[in-house]
């Protein structure tokens, strides 16, 4: 999205946080799971990231769950840094960061709480019989905890691993009438897709805020041009076959699911409509509609994506 903003956009800066914001926070992730590799139990146990599962239209998305014949153990990381505060008397979370300012954030507990009782009311439609308990993981490195709630365990990266013992030994080994491996199946079967909402939409931009074009690998630069029955950059002169490819997974992350051949056209700046339907057509996308009314989608979202951006 930052690629195709204009420089002067009034809320570049903005995107530029969310960005490093979410760079930090899969460092973070990657850096809980390095830690994990430490954790070691003669008990049977089972770990498993990135969670997408769903009760009707009631839908969560967990970090990490740890299966034991003791207890279900959900790890939630979080990627905030400071000086951490939470006030039982007010129910607020917050934290000042190095020059003392001061943000009232979201309560990571009410969310933990939540994919408890999910799971709760999940693993008793599946007729499985497991205590569920929960671990919150602060990633950060500068991160200070100033108070911490009694009722629920919060802990740094370095400090998980012994955490999660320390839970595991409140809950006796039972006989599970169950093995873990059928409750790690029937997770892994009931796994639903990650629904991505296009960001145009999830921050309010207008499609039309963003530059149209076919970005160039070499160069960086929007400035592909369609000669030859293969794409040319203007800028560097860089030749390739599916430049186009990226571009259409962008329009999926940034605009919407489903692409028109007008679309297309529009967003790759490409003029000729059978041009456009021969090279949309080649990217193996689900097809639904007839004629003017026909939309392109990906068929398996993540998959499709790493499939697209493969082809540059």
């Amino acid at each position: 999205m930052l690629n195709r903003l204009p420089e002067e956009h009034s809320h570049r800066k903005f995107f530029e946080v969310e960005l490093y914001r979410s760079k930090a926070g899969k460092l973070g992730e990657a850096r809980m799971k390095k830690k994990f590799k430490e954790f070691y139990s003669e008990e049977e146990h089972h770990i498993i990231w990135n969670l997408n599962l769903a009760i009707g239209d009631w839908r969560v998305q967990m970090d990490g769950l740890l299966l034991t014949d003791r207890c279900a153990l959900i790890i939630e990381s979080k990627n905030i840094s400071g000086k951490i505060h939470f006030d039982e008397a007010t129910g607020e979370f917050y934290r000042f960061n190095e020059i003392e300012e001061k943000t009232v954030m979201e309560d990571p507990v009410i969310q933990l709480n939540k994919h408890m009782r999910f799971l709760e009311a999940w693993f008793k439609l599946q007729k499985i019989n497991l205590p569920i308990d929960g671990l919150i993981v602060f990633t950060p490195k500068q991160c200070e905890f100033i108070s911490k709630p009694k009722d629920k365990f919060f802990c740094k990266t370095y400090q998980m691993v012994n955490y999660l013992h320390i839970i595991l030994q409140n809950y006796p080994q039972s006989t599970a009438s169950h093995r873990l491996m059928n409750v790690k199946s029937a997770i892994a079967d009931n796994q639903v897709p990650y629904q991505r909402i296009p960001l145009y939409e999830q921050y309010r931009l207008d499609p039309k805020e963003l530059r149209a074009g076919v970005r160039c690998y070499k160069c960086k630069y929007y400035s592909m041009e369609r000669k030859n029955k293969r794409w040319k950059c203007k800028k560097c002169g860089k030749k390739a076959l599916y430049a186009h490819a990226y571009a259409v997974s962008e329009y999926f992350s940034l605009i919407g699911n489903t692409i028109s051949n007008r679309q297309f056209r529009e967003f790759c700046t490409i003029e000729s409509q059978p041009v456009a339907t021969r090279l949309i057509t080649g990217l193996n996308l689900e097809e639904s509609g007839e004629r003017k009314g026909r939309k392109y989608r990906l068929r398996n979202e993540l998959k499709s994506l790493k499939m697209l951006e493969s082809q540059i």
